[in-house]
């Protein structure tokens, strides 16, 4: 059974993602963070950005170890600025020749009420959870459909298809985030550049804990999460996964 098992994962994995050219952002997060070691795995050359650079040393540190043959460059910046997003765009030309494959992690979690929530707060959580993916996927999909080749994950949330209260700002932007991925997916798809938006439940990350109404406990591993990003970008002939919600087992 294991043997039909390993069979399977690299008949369905093994030829796609190796050699390939990833950016992650978000990398150091809870769900990033898995996403790149099972990257590695797959021998996926990976470019990594954070906020903090000690998470990312630390990170590309850990990446080296899974796989030493990959090529792997980090950037360090605030990309809710656009100045920033630029020079990360510039930076990333440099080091790769192109990028075959987008995860877009990196994500603002906010719950306050509309009364609190201030315009700056606003602002900066569409930078990031909808501006950022954009002005990338504008950036990096002119040479991935001229290649013919492509992958996109967009991270959707349970808040991409409901909303919940005191979040206004944070539904607002994963709503967005949806619309956007259903756009870029029906504009691309016969390039064979697939825009898959994944949108997992409460997930126990350190940005999930500020939701202290809600047993952790119950949230959805971000190992789990990872694995199953990884295994629906690697179809690779008539079937496309999407759209996808990862739901909870229990709710409490």
């Amino acid at each position: 059974m294991i043997w039909l098992k390993k069979k399977w994962e690299n008949k369905l994995t093994k030829n796609i993602l190796k050699n390939k050219n990833c950016l992650i952002t978000g990398a150091t997060g809870g769900i990033g963070k898995e996403i790149c070691k099972q990257l590695a795995n797959y021998s996926c050359n990976l470019f990594i950005t954070s906020t903090n650079t000690k998470k990312l040393k630390k990170l590309k540190d850990e990446l080296k170890k899974i796989n030493k043959n990959i090529k792997i460059e980090s950037f360090e910046s605030d990309l809710s600025i656009e100045d920033n997003i630029n020079e990360l765009i510039n930076f990333v030309k440099e080091k790769f020749t192109s990028i075959d494959i987008i995860i877009n992690s990196a994500g603002i979690f906010m719950i306050e009420s509309i009364e609190k929530s201030s315009i700056k707060d606003f602002e900066k959580s569409m930078n990031i959870n909808v501006k950022l993916p954009f002005i990338l996927c504008k950036e990096f999909t002119k040479k991935m459909s001229k290649n013919k080749w492509g992958r996109i994950i967009m991270m959707g949330s349970s808040s991409s298809y409901s909303g919940f209260k005191n979040g206004s700002v944070y539904c607002t932007t994963k709503h967005s985030i949806l619309g956007l991925s259903r756009a870029l997916n029906a504009e691309l798809k016969n390039k064979n550049v697939r825009v898959l938006c994944i949108s997992p439940a409460s997930t126990q990350t350190n940005m999930a804990k500020i939701s202290t109404d809600q047993d952790f406990s119950t949230f959805l591993n971000p190992i789990e999460v990872a694995e199953y990003i990884i295994h629906v970008m690697c179809y690779d002939k008539e079937m496309i996964v999407d759209e996808s919600r990862l739901s909870r087992t229990v709710m409490r």
